[in-house]
């Protein structure tokens, strides 16, 4: 059975940092092969793409949003990936969900709230 649980969320004062953690576990294939991204979803708005990584070179992409604040990695070893969340602001504040992608299947974590208010 498949699962990504998400960890690492909370809340925060405008302009702290946060790290996410997805570990993934239950693939039936490596988890090198799996692309992976970072999704959020905030009250009353639709889900959004936060930042995705390959999993061929590591190739890495983000919405405009939070380019220059948020780093995805991946740590294949430990079948879990990462978002780095600097400079946060109230904007932010969501749940964030990992998801995994592979052969045409996808698959979803539940997510962890981050907060971001003073």
């Amino acid at each position: 059975q498949v699962q990504l649980v998400e960890s690492g969320g909370g809340l925060v004062q405008p302009g702290g940092s946060l790290r996410l953690s997805c570990a993934a576990s239950g693939f039936t294939f490596p988890f090198r092969m799996y692309a992976m991204s970072w999704y959020r979803q905030a009250p009353g708005k639709e889900r959004e793409l936060v930042a995705a990584i390959t999993s061929t070179n590591g190739a890495t992409n983000y919405a405009d949003s939070v380019k220059g604040r948020f780093t995805i990695s991946r740590d294949n070893a430990k079948s879990t990936v990462y978002l780095q969340m600097n400079s946060l602001k109230p904007e932010d504040t969501a749940v964030y969900i990992c998801k995994g992608d592979f052969l045409g299947r996808s698959y979803w974590g539940q997510g962890t709230q981050v907060t971001v208010s003073s």
